[in-house]
């Protein structure tokens, strides 16, 4: 079993000769290939849906660019998880270190992103970010809506975005100067916000203030109560989730993992008749965060609060890493914000993961700000 891709034989030549010639690409299984089945990471997803008839507009775009897509990558079940195993497919592996977990759900391509000059995902509730901050890569959550999930499969529509990783910022920038055209700004101030490092240990808080000794920031307050945004995070995307799969999990009644079976049923659970209310207090929490950021400006916060667990970890302790996760990947999901996170090292060779939150549509600034100040 290759613990990496679901199909590794897939692959689609450049459409023509452009900015990203030479380089080749992973997808993770959820994005639509011509000829080709998605699993969505889950057998029974495989065997009751049909090969694709086009392929995602997504990967189009790169093959307009001389990229060469080549295999088709694990993700956790229907996207629905952040640490990266699956029970039918096996673990992809951590680039760092084998006894720890790679995160998810974008976990094949982040183990990909070794062979391969980037990689793309999806990133919901952190699935980019997350896999990237555990293995060392820098990645991407673009501005909600800035690139078409046309041919992706959803988890929950008002979230979904597609990313892509990479271990070389120049190549994660120069992905999104083909695939975005928002303007290249200067950022004038930069903000660490103090209640998001508070979930860091000591020692690894240490090594992030040391990355960014030198740009000039101020440290203050920023988001709101997080243990409040992320339950309501979670409870808008519970919502969608089920409106979106519940009908299929009905009725095929597929084999899942115990802790992904879990949250399905919680997401059965929900009352989608809070909908409407609910989205108007993301729309609020938009608003503050354009207001508190401001058009040039940046929010710096840890992308995770730990290094990646091990794969041995307690599902108590695995669950307290998800909740404090969960606490920091909800500021950009709620408010539909670019984010960008950069791998920082620590002396044992794992990774911890340094993320920088720009307003809508600053995402090539962000990226170039990324790659002039934190490049490799």
């Amino acid at each position: 079993m290759n613990e990496i891709y679901r199909n590794e034989k897939v692959e689609m030549a450049p459409l023509k000769e452009g900015r990203l010639s030479g380089y080749t690409f992973a997808v993770k299984d959820v994005f639509a290939v011509e000829g080709e089945k998605n699993s969505a990471g889950n057998p029974d997803w495989l065997v009751t849906h049909e090969a694709n008839t086009f392929t995602a507009p997504v990967i189009e775009h790169l093959l307009l660019n001389g990229a060469t897509l080549k295999g088709l990558t694990h993700t956790d079940e229907l996207m629905y998880s952040l640490n990266g195993e699956n029970i039918h497919y096996g673990t992809p592996p951590n680039l760092l270190h084998p006894d720890h977990i790679p995160g998810g759900s974008s976990s094949g391509s982040a183990s990909a992103a070794a062979e391969r000059d980037f990689t793309l995902g999806t990133d919901t509730g952190g699935s980019v970010r997350v896999p990237s901050s555990y293995c060392g890569l820098y990645g991407i959550r673009p501005t909600h809506n800035a690139i078409s999930m046309k041919g992706v499969i959803p988890l929950a529509p008002s979230f979904d975005t597609v990313g892509w990783m990479s271990k070389s910022s120049r190549i994660l920038k120069e992905v999104g100067d083909v695939l975005l055209h928002d303007e290249i700004i200067e950022f004038t101030n930069i903000t660490i916000d103090l209640q998001g490092w508070n979930f860091l240990q000591p020692e690894d808080r240490h090594y992030l203030e040391a990355a960014i000794n030198k740009l000039e920031v101020e440290t203050k307050e920023i988001t709101g109560p997080l243990e409040e945004w992320a339950t309501l995070f979670r409870t808008i995307q519970g919502i969608e989730i089920w409106k979106v799969h519940g009908e299929w999990i009905r009725s095929v009644k597929p084999t899942f993992a115990p802790s992904i079976e879990k949250r399905f049923q919680w997401a059965s659970t929900l009352d989608a008749g809070m909908y409407d209310e609910l989205k108007l207090k993301q729309l609020a929490i938009q608003e503050y965060l354009q207001k508190q950021i401001g058009e040039k400006g940046l929010l710096v916060i840890p992308t995770t609060p730990s290094i990646a667990p091990k794969k041995k970890a307690t599902s108590e302790e695995v669950e307290d890493v998800r909740t404090k996760t969960m606490q920091l990947t909800c500021i950009a999901g709620l408010s539909g914000f670019p984010q960008v996170t950069v791998p920082i090292m620590r002396a044992d060779g794992l990774a911890l993961g340094l993320s920088f939150i720009a307003t809508r549509g600053r995402d090539r600034a962000l990226l170039h700000f990324v790659d002039q100040y934190f490049g490799s």
